[in-house]
């Protein structure tokens, strides 16, 4: 099959369908990734047919304007005409080219295929690592997680998702009219594939038979730490990691102070991202070792325990690799990540999320503790690690894939 993958978003929402498509290339597959030309050398690591989308929601995040509209969501409508919109309409024209192209469409809610499939003959699947679309009663909108709404309103909190997405109805229509198509459509019901573990999260008994959780979606060829990296690890007592990923971020304590006075206590590897813009002040602590990035999957088995954003993403490979670990939502008090943060600590996987900007040093210091020495929190993460062991995401997600792009049915 011709298969195209669309997706915007941060690191987190690009390189799980890196992963899938890489997959689904060595099944004999053709296929091309459509995303923010700031993530081709990520994409071109994978070996896959990339396509650049002038949309680049990191330089957005990284401006003045994007570092107001994270503080104040609602702030971001005054911004929507002369940044997002016009990005918006020009992703859609080339993710449109490319599905019109292909035989089945694998596609984040970001991308927003599904306002141009009517005019398109391929198989198109939603895509999403967050069950953020489909509304069920067991569990409230991961995005609006730390509101704390009763639990009968979980399904409504869905419709909150659906409110964002039609601020997006201006660029939707002009894109239309621009194809020659009416702007009066209805979205059809569409399956779903979530690169989600029922290990972690349940499944709900009320989602649609066409949804699937697949299991995480892990690539097993990820290069070793480098060599500075492991020889960092090895000298001394294990380390903890830490990151707040690819985010600008707020908190309340200076940082860099904060990681100095706890290494003054554990050894650390601090992996830079975007969102350490000073972190090379780090270079003369002999406790603290910093990498510009680092392959999570080796590293995480490696360190005592790790302290990050909550990214469903880093969250999976610290289970994956029965690591305990820490978060400090950078996204709150919307976002999923403390969604997934409060997941685990429920679990005992994790110790309770903070969210970044509320961040104590107190707070810093009291959970590493916990992560070296509570040997409760090591045994039940390293027990999620043997669940996990016994799945393949990504395989299970192309027997789908395949399944459902030939038009044949898939029992869940």
């Amino acid at each position: 099959m011709k298969i195209a993958l669309l997706t915007l978003g941060t690191r987190g929402d690009i390189q799980p369908f890196a992963i899938l498509g890489k997959a689904l290339k060595s099944r004999g597959h053709e296929v091309v990734i459509a995303t923010a030309k700031n993530f081709s050398s990520l994409i071109e690591s994978y070996n896959i047919d990339f396509v650049p989308v002038e949309a680049d929601f990191q330089a957005i995040l990284n401006s003045e304007e994007g570092k107001k509209m994270m503080s104040n969501p609602l702030s971001a409508r005054k911004h929507l005409h002369r940044l997002i919109y016009p990005m918006m309409i020009s992703a859609l024209e080339t993710f449109y080219s490319i599905s019109r192209e292909s035989d089945c469409v694998l596609f984040h809610v970001k991308a927003m295929a599904e306002y141009f499939m009517d005019n398109c003959n391929a198989k198109f699947i939603k895509t999403n690592v967050v069950p953020a679309i489909e509304p069920t009663s067991e569990f409230g909108n991961p995005v609006f997680s730390s509101w704390h709404l009763p639990r009968f309103l979980n399904r409504s909190s869905y419709k909150l998702t659906d409110l964002g997405l039609k601020m997006m109805n201006k660029p939707i229509n002009e894109f239309r009219k621009k194809i020659g198509i009416t702007t009066k459509f209805k979205k059809p019901p569409l399956p779903s594939i979530y690169g989600i573990s029922p290990h972690f999260l349940t499944q709900p008994n009320d989602y649609p038979n066409s949804s699937y959780f697949s299991g995480f979606w892990f690539d097993e060829e990820e290069q070793e730490p480098d060599q500075k990296t492991l020889d960092f690890i090895h000298g001394g007592t294990v380390p903890l990691a830490f990151t707040l990923g690819s985010m600008p971020f707020e908190t309340k304590i200076n940082v860099y102070d904060a990681l100095n006075s706890l290494s003054s206590k554990y050894r650390l590897i601090i992996i830079k991202g975007w969102g350490l813009q000073k972190a090379e002040s780090f270079n003369k602590n002999k406790n603290i070792h910093l990498v510009e990035s680092a392959p999570y999957q080796k590293l995480f088995p490696l360190v005592k325990g790790v302290i990050h954003h909550g990214g469903i993403g880093t969250i999976a490979a610290c289970l994956r690799a029965g690591t305990p670990f820490f978060t400090c939502p950078v996204l709150y008090p919307l976002g999923d990540q403390h969604f997934w943060g409060t997941i685990a600590y429920q679990k005992n996987l994790a110790c309770k999320p903070v969210p970044a900007k509320k961040l104590t040093l107190t707070d810093l210091l009291s959970a590493a503790d916990r992560l070296v020495n509570d040997s409760s929190l090591q045994a039940h993460a390293q027990l999620m690690q043997t669940k996990l062991n016994t799945e393949n995401g990504v395989q299970n997600a192309i027997h789908i894939i395949e399944k459902l792009g030939s038009g044949q049915a898939v029992s869940r």
